[in-house]
């Protein structure tokens, strides 16, 4: 699925941004009309995208490129960890997976914070249990020198 937004206060000579999230191969895009987001949900979403393949292909490079160092992630069964200790376990392959089903998003964008409301369909192996998953929640995004880095939620 590919969509070209064209930022609005373009100044002369700017580019169009285009967001072609068919480059992502183990992400799929499941119920959503991009035509009906703003350009900036379109960059949250295809952040979320991003930050969705780089665990499929245990990519620590991009993964830490999106995620800020102090982030915590906690697991459904409750279990926290730290940035490093989740990507440890992503590296090591004692998290691995294989694709990510984003369901239904629902972004929303206030100033410099933005989330992404979604069920998530993992086919994983989380710690030997291998299986599909689907999980709703929320992931929260802050935009640090103009990009959209994962963070926690804002009452963390």
């Amino acid at each position: 699925m590919s969509v070209t937004v064209e930022i609005a206060d373009r100044q002369e000579g700017e580019v169009m941004q285009e967001y072609d999230f068919s480059v992502f191969e183990n992400v799929e895009l499941i119920g959503v009309d991009l035509s009906a987001m703003s350009g900036e949900q379109i960059e949250v979403l295809y952040q979320q995208a991003r930050y969705c393949q780089a665990m499929t292909d245990a990519d620590i490079v991009t993964m830490r490129e999106l995620v800020p160092e102090d982030m915590t992630f906690t697991h459904m069964s409750g279990r926290q960890q730290t940035r490093e200790e989740y990507f440890a376990d992503v590296e090591d392959g004692s998290l691995r997976y294989f694709t990510i089903g984003i369901d239904s998003p629902v972004v929303e964008v206030d100033g410099d914070t933005a989330s992404v409301t979604y069920t998530s369909v993992l086919n994983a192996n989380a710690y030997g249990a291998r299986g599909t998953y689907r999980m709703s929640g929320t992931h929260w995004f802050e935009k640090r020198q103009d990009k959209w880095l994962l963070s926690n939620a804002p009452d963390q």
